[in-house]
């Protein structure tokens, strides 16, 4: 049932064709919300504007602010009596974000999520454990509601509680887990301690979402748990997981392009990337009924490839997210993204689970300090040893980041688990 053929191969040319036609549906519909329809009326912009779909560059972006000014109802579509759903942001940083979704909203959501999982390989003879948060954060949900629709046994487990986790794994004979990648490395030393080998468990699946990741983290997580691992991409504002995915030959995300028009831009000139080149992943969403949006900046970095690919599939591929446009940090006149520090200590065998990123102010010079665990085999108290260890961590994040942070060498399990997406940087550093 998932297998969705015609749409999934759909040749380039009526696909395009299907874009272009679901493109001007979505933006008269989000000029019946308060938002667009005034920003519209002022820039004389109307839905006949759009004949190609060139024709999106003559419209506005919308940003996570433009959201956060539209708060609670601005970009609503619908009467209230429609929506069945809302999903937000903490608004730890301003003002929250809000997302409303009608019954048909998440009824295109979950076939979303469910084509992504068949994809993988997933089916309904599978045991699906969601260890994900459930609540406001949308990737629990998503997750849930395209394993059921799949028609897989559906373990809502949620995050945390580890041995709970495996205890569950082996009682339910899981095969097919949905797992945040930080606390995915965090399980491996909980199997360590629990004496228990995932290799013997019945695990052949692994979905790994909501934080950006690198291929040493997913290798590590395979070779650990010894599963085929898939990238997810999603956001809230595009409902949540399910805008891309991996086919089984992981040579890129598939973006659906029947549910998102896909642009990549240069950050800085707002101008379209040729294919390849890094830029910034901007999404129209073109099916979505309560909140339509129009030209999304993610703020995510990442390239786009036409080349077809041999799992038949024609939507373009994305690839692994390599950061953010705004958590780009300048240190030294440098510019560093975490994703970088994580690619050279996941590269390490001795490095452990987790790691965390310090940047502070001294005699007004910006110092980085990477504080990282180290494997229980290697912290055996060889003075020696975890000098040598230290010197080898700081050679190679100097040869990828150009300049020499402090590494410190703390215990495994010593920096403390995040509830959520991983607390990769502390920034106690001094404006100057």
């Amino acid at each position: 049932m998932y297998w969705q053929q015609e749409l999934e191969t759909m040749p380039v040319e009526a696909l395009r064709a299907l874009q272009l036609s679901r493109l001007q549906t979505s933006v008269r519909r989000a000029i019946t919300s308060p938002y667009y329809q005034q920003l519209y009326q002022q820039r004389g912009i109307t839905a006949d504007d759009l004949n190609t779909l060139d024709d999106v560059k003559r419209l506005p972006f919308t940003t996570k602010q433009d959201l956060r000014n539209g708060y609670p109802y601005g970009f609503l579509t619908v009467p209230k009596t429609e929506v069945v759903r809302l999903h937000s942001s903490s608004g730890t940083t301003g003002q929250a974000t809000v997302i409303f979704h009608t019954a048909a909203d998440i009824r295109d959501w979950a076939n979303l999520m469910a084509r992504c999982m068949y994809m993988t390989g997933a089916r309904n003879s599978d045991v699906f454990q969601n260890m994900s948060g459930y609540g406001m954060f949308t990737g629990g949900l998503g997750f849930h509601y395209g394993a059921e629709l799949l028609g897989m046994l559906t373990v809502p487990a949620g995050s945390g509680n580890s041995k709970r986790q495996i205890h569950y794994m082996k009682d339910f004979q899981t095969s097919v887990i949905h797992i945040i990648p930080s606390y995915a490395l965090h399980m491996i030393s909980v199997f360590e301690e629990e004496k228990v080998n995932p290799r013997d468990l019945h695990l052949r699946i692994a979905f790994l979402g909501a934080e950006p990741h690198t291929e040493h983290t997913r290798k590590r997580v395979e070779d650990a748990f010894g599963v085929k691992a898939f990238n997810s991409y999603g956001l809230s504002e595009m409902y949540g997981p399910g805008v891309a995915f991996e086919c089984p030959e992981q040579n890129g995300l598939h973006i659906w392009e029947d549910s998102y028009f896909v642009e990549v831009i240069n950050p800085d000139t707002l101008e379209p990337v040729a294919d390849g080149e890094i830029g910034e992943l901007v999404l129209t969403t073109l099916t979505r009924e309560a909140m339509p949006l129009i030209r999304y900046r993610t703020r995510d970095l990442t390239s786009i490839s036409s080349e077809p690919c041999p799992c038949g599939r024609t939507h373009r591929r994305i690839a692994r997210i390599k950061g953010r446009s705004d958590d780009m940090l300048i240190i030294k006149g440098v510019n560093v993204f975490p994703m970088q520090v994580e690619a050279v200590l996941m590269s390490i065998p001795e490095v452990g689970t987790n790691y965390q990123i310090e940047l502070e102010t001294v005699e007004n010079i910006d110092v980085m300090t990477v504080n990282v665990e180290v494997r229980d085999d290697f912290f055996l108290g060889d003075v020696k040893g975890l000098t040598a260890l230290q010197q080898k961590i700081t050679n190679a994040l100097k040869s990828e980041v150009l300049f020499t942070p402090k590494v410190k060498l703390v215990e495994p399990d010593s920096i403390p688990e995040a509830q959520g997406k991983a607390v990769r940087v502390i920034d106690r550093r001094v404006a100057h």
